[in-house]
């Protein structure tokens, strides 16, 4: 006489104790890098298309929180002066405390400190006729102070709308409270890279923000949880057949 003996398989077992730390690694990792996100960044809508092409209006930008000592030449800040309005603005930091900004030289360039800056996020405007602004300027940036311009030099209201203020079109550090990293929408925007220019005058450009180790964070925290939440039952599935031992009755 024979029978038949089912054995339970004990990776079954570890298949779904695998699948566990999968979700919740996961989870630390997603909830932790949103959570890491919304200390770090603040989302802002741009307002107005004077940072036209590099922001339009309309856009959703991720500004990384910062102290103001952390400005750098090159960066598009987020910042608030009472006497330019009454709400947040988004411009280009062109010059800092002790610069020289000027424009401009025979190429039709920006200067700052007598070096010529190639600006390749300009929007082309056949009124400014190939130059950094149709208007003409030279201006010593008072210390402690930021000189500020948009993209799009034809309509932006920026610095040079200032200029016959006390502090020459300036404002200071301390207005500043972000910097833009990247376009959240539309999707195709993309990150604000950091201008190639600036990087050869004293002090460089500032350095990326934490945005990419963020967005890291949080797509392997998602692939962790699809991925053990699926492994999960096909572990137990797989687990669950018994094997067959045929036993032998003398």
């Amino acid at each position: 006489m024979s029978g038949t003996v089912r054995t339970s398989d004990g990776g079954g077992r570890l298949g779904s104790a695998l699948s566990g730390l999968a979700v919740a690694v996961g989870c630390v990792l997603f909830l932790g890098g949103f959570a890491w996100g919304a200390v770090e960044y603040k989302p802002y809508t741009v307002p107005t298309d004077s940072m036209t092409p590099t922001v339009k209006v309309g856009d959703r930008v991720l500004a990384q929180r910062i102290d103001s000592s952390a400005v750098h030449r090159g960066d598009v800040v987020i910042f608030q002066d009472p006497d330019w309005g009454d709400m947040p603005m988004v411009k280009r930091v062109v010059g800092v405390g002790g610069d020289k900004v000027a424009c401009c030289d025979t190429r039709g360039r920006l200067t700052v400190n007598g070096n010529g800056i190639n600006e390749p996020y300009l929007n082309a405007d056949p009124l400014s006729k190939g130059r950094a602004s149709a208007m003409g300027f030279t201006v010593k940036v008072p210390a402690g102070r930021l000189f500020l311009l948009g993209d799009e030099r034809t309509n932006s209201m920026d610095s040079r709308v200032h200029l016959q203020d006390a502090d020459h079109g300036s404002v200071p550090r301390s207005t500043v409270s972000a910097r833009v990293d990247a376009i959240a929408w539309p999707l195709s925007g993309g990150t604000i890279g950091r201008p190639e220019a600036f990087a050869a005058l004293p002090g460089g450009v500032s350095q990326p923000g934490p945005l990419k180790l963020v967005v890291a964070a949080v797509l392997a925290g998602v692939v962790l949880i699809l991925g053990g939440s699926v492994y999960g039952p096909l572990a137990r599935g797989l687990g669950g057949r018994k094997k067959k031992v045929a036993v032998g009755v003398g």
